[in-house]
């Protein structure tokens, strides 16, 4: 089944002829090679472009091994490159396959794919694009080796609008959405064992196995089990490495320690299998350190690691919407508003109240709380305290789960249902931002 991903392909094509090598990333199994392969060149087939332009190289295929030397693939897409004036198109999929080797002209050091690409990048005719498995090279690592001639497109599992496109009944959509989240081969099977037993040996056998191999974990596996059962348990929790290893030992009556902690979320960061919200003084303009929120790449990889016990849509609600804010290009914090008040005997306190989400881009900021249901005036006010402590003049947003007439209240605070943001495309779901 054909799945479109026009943000992604808009993204490349504004990229086109840069100059600078695309970096296709992000979680594996996300759909990075069918983005360039399938998707990219058909827009560039569309735009008129000559499909014998388009040069491409799978180093994952067994009858490419002999170009995973980095001397070997340069040399294919030269010898296949007319000095024509004409652009090449370049697709190296899984690059990262390509071996280190030996410098023959200078003996100790070593030639690798970075060596190749910029080759590639440096023909006055090549447009290169590259993806890559984030088990051994993250786009982090490669933008830095590609200094400033390099663009990361970060791939995401499909949005829901995407998994809705695919298809096609929007109530079974969404409760598939919600149990197995966007990983997209799902759309392939048709039953939820399938679906759950796809999702339990893509964690096991690909990413847990992959983090296992980049970290040097091999007699780690059960802890970083332990790990990602904690998270997944508590998604959109405040957490911290020091609270882990406290639970690790009230729970599992094991010592694990901060240090160890810390490089396990690392490597799980660094898989793009979650990600982390800071918390930030909305007032007082300054970023905490801790403690954190952790967020799933994906709802069904999530759900996935719990053997899907607890598929609550309260604690999936809030991982969907923030995946939806990273994916559409937003850089998303956990705000905190910091108030005076007084205690029971009269004397003056500082309190704090949370706001779900601070999302900026650019010079435009919108505050988000996410709320399951608002049944009546007490959860109401509930839900916008923090909202309404907020003195700026920026956007203030409340979505919650029923399909609502989107509306503003007497505080200026606008109200969208939990699908019409999801469906909408003008940034955040209403006018002006």
């Amino acid at each position: 089944m054909r799945i479109e991903r026009p943000e992604y392909v808009k993204r490349l094509a504004e990229l086109r002829g840069n100059g600078r090598v695309k970096v296709i990333s992000g979680v594996r199994r996300a759909g990075k090679s069918y983005l360039l392969n399938t998707l990219y060149r058909s827009h560039l087939l569309s735009s008129g472009v000559d499909s014998s332009r388009i040069l491409d190289l799978s180093l994952d295929s067994i009858v490419n091994v002999a170009y995973r030397n980095p001397f070997r693939l340069f040399e294919y897409f030269r010898a296949r490159m007319e000095e024509d004036g004409e652009e090449y198109y370049i697709f190296i999929d899984e690059v990262q396959m390509c071996a280190s080797v030996d410098n023959p002209d200078a003996p100790g050091s070593k030639v690798t794919f970075v060596d190749a690409v910029i080759g590639l990048m440096q023909l006055p005719n090549a447009d290169v694009y590259i993806t890559g498995s984030n088990s051994s090279m993250l786009s982090s690592d490669i933008i830095s080796s590609f200094s400033d001639r390099g663009d990361a497109i970060y791939v995401m599992p499909l949005s829901f609008a995407e998994y809705l496109g695919a298809c096609g009944d929007r109530g079974k959509a969404w409760r598939d959405y919600m149990t197995f989240g966007g990983m997209p081969y799902l759309v392939n099977l048709d039953t939820a064992e399938k679906k759950s037993e796809y999702l339990k040996n893509l964690f096991d056998e690909t990413y847990v196995k992959d983090i296992i191999l980049r970290g040097g974990l091999d007699d780690k596996r059960d802890v970083l089990n332990i790990l990602l059962e904690f998270l997944s348990s508590s998604v959109g929790s405040l957490t911290n490495p020091t609270r882990l290893e406290n639970r690790f030992l009230s729970q599992t009556g094991q010592r694990v320690y901060r240090s160890d902690i810390v490089k396990y979320l690392d490597l799980l960061e660094d898989s793009f299998l979650i990600s982390s919200a800071r918390r930030y003084d909305v007032k007082g303009g300054r970023y905490f350190d801790t403690p954190l929120k952790y967020y799933f790449v994906d709802i069904g990889l999530r759900n996935a690691v719990i053997n899907f016990r607890q598929v609550e849509e309260t604690h999936a609600m809030e991982n969907i919407v923030y995946n939806e804010l990273v994916r559409r290009g937003f850089n998303v914090d956990v705000g905190v508003v910091e108030y005076s008040g007084r205690d029971a005997d009269g004397k003056s306190r500082r309190n704090q109240l949370e706001i779900d989400f601070v999302v900026n881009r650019g010079n435009a900021r919108c505050y988000i709380q996410v709320a399951y249901a608002i049944p009546d005036a007490e959860k109401r006010e509930q839900e916008i305290g923090s909202l309404k402590r907020v003195n700026d003049s920026f956007r203030k947003m409340v979505i919650v789960r029923d399909e609502i007439v989107p509306r503003y209240d007497e505080n200026g605070i606008y109200y969208i249902g939990l699908m019409d943001f999801l469906l909408s495309s003008d940034g955040l779901g209403f006018p002006s931002l």
